[in-house]
């Protein structure tokens, strides 16, 4: 990687007040308003712009190995700079699962060549995902990847016994199981979120206690071996109750929120339109409203992606035949703009711990999470909240074009993308620290 040397102007850090920011050999070196370009600087007017340290994703499918006609490391890598991000968390099912040292290393070097994010493999829990046989999860963790975190994400560790055993093997070293909660007696064939609009349309329901009777359970147990629990893609009102209950006694629990059901709710599904069909599913408005007022004040830790590419063949039929799941990364941070700081419920400040600071300190990323200050790691996320574009499937970086989101304006747009101080994503380019260059058309 060449050394790369930019002085971003015009620039509101996340506290409001107004400032340019000096980028040089990967680090801050300087943050103070009305700065000049020195010498061998390359200066970018960001007029308008906010800067936000580094966005972390604590959940990514990229779907290699195995799976490479949905995503590779590398497509999913350019979606998340395109989207603000500087490191993600590629969840283990893959094929094979990401169950041993040996698939973690491999992903995390993808990660490495392809060299737009820090790729952070998460481990599975269990020996292919059948919740049964706890997998490698000492190997792992001493594997080259250092995994923290370890997820059967799209299925849920459902033997309270085995899910114990986890959550006591990982204190060794600091680890988190981070759960995806979903009862699967209670979900079994379900199609859509339970309530009138699945009645209405014939389609089967997903109701919010399997979801809630998981949290609950795991809350509990993590509470009695006093292990460090996360509750994957929360999605309703009861659930949120039961987070604010445990943290109300100090237990060590953690959760996220994805974009997508901060935004939209059950009656997308009126559409058919198997775009929609997500696990776990969108819910009520109702619950919208739950879960970004448990965003707001903290209950809920974090946003999360759950970015989920499928091809074409797998969203294009019937509700029922479909796969679930929708992209993410690259919409994340206008959707936050949009139901979070547009609406007063949240600052940039609490954006750039929902987003940054809180995902890094869960999987104990120690490179990444910092606060923009000079000397550190130059990993810098710029959004523009006043412009406003139109989601384009045939735009996105991502390998996949299932996007919810096609043909809706969103407000706030990622402009940039500096990682340890080169731009990743900038004038509409996505730029390796490799140097390599795509010409996808930016937002």
């Amino acid at each position: 990687m060449k050394n790369s040397n930019y002085l971003l102007t015009g620039l509101t850090l996340p506290n409001g007040s107004k400032s340019d920011i000096a980028i040089s050999d990967g680090k801050i070196t300087q943050i103070a308003p009305n700065l000049s370009a020195a010498e061998g600087f390359t200066k970018v007017d960001l007029s308008g712009s906010v800067a936000l340290p580094g966005l972390v994703d604590l959940h990514t499918h990229l779907r290699e190995p195995g799976k490479e006609d949905a995503e590779t490391v590398l497509s999913g890598s350019m979606a998340a700079a395109k989207g603000g991000f500087v490191a993600v968390s590629a969840m283990a099912n893959t094929s094979p699962v990401a169950d041993t040292a040996g698939v973690v290393e491999q992903v995390f070097a993808l990660g490495q060549s392809a060299g737009f994010v820090d790729v952070f493999p998460i481990g599975a829990v269990t020996q292919g995902l059948n919740g049964e046989k706890l997998a490698e999860i000492g190997a792992m963790a001493d594997s080259r990847a250092k995994v923290r975190v370890f997820s059967d994400d799209g299925s849920c560790v459902f033997d309270p016994l085995v899910m114990r055993r986890a959550l006591e093997y990982v204190k060794k070293f600091d680890g988190v199981i981070a759960q995806h909660a979903q009862d699967p007696r209670l979900t079994q064939g379900a199609q859509m979120n339970e309530g009138e609009i699945s009645s209405r349309i014939g389609l089967k329901g997903w109701p919010a206690v399997a979801e809630e009777a998981i949290i609950a359970r795991d809350i509990l147990l993590a509470d009695h071996v006093q292990s460090r629990l996360h509750i994957c893609h929360l999605t309703t009102a009861g659930g949120v109750d039961i987070i604010r209950w445990a943290k109300a006694r100090g237990i060590s629990v953690t959760a996220e929120v994805t974009p997508h059901h901060l935004l939209l709710t059950d009656e997308s599904a009126l559409s058919y339109d198997p775009i929609f069909k997500v696990n776990p599913p969108l819910r009520t408005q109702k619950d919208v409203e739950a879960l970004r007022e448990g965003l707001a004040d903290g209950t809920i830790d974090i946003v999360a992606t759950d970015h989920a590419p499928h091809p074409a063949e797998a969203k294009e039929c019937e509700w029922q035949e479909a796969a679930f799941g929708m992209l993410g990364l690259e919409s994340a941070l206008s959707i936050i703009n949009q139901t979070m700081v547009a609406t007063g419920l949240m600052n940039w400040e609490s954006v750039a711990d929902r987003m940054s600071y809180a995902p890094a300190k869960i999987a104990r990323y120690v490179q990444h999470g910092q606060v923009l200050t000079v000397g550190a790691a130059a990993n810098i996320t710029i959004i523009n909240p006043a412009l406003t574009y139109r989601v384009d499937r045939d735009l996105v970086a991502s390998r996949s074009r299932n996007t919810p989101f096609h043909g809706m304006d969103l407000q706030g747009a990622v402009t940039a993308t500096f990682f340890r101080g080169h731009p990743t994503f900038l004038n509409g380019k996505l730029t390796s620290v490799h140097q390599g260059t795509s010409e996808r058309a930016g937002n």
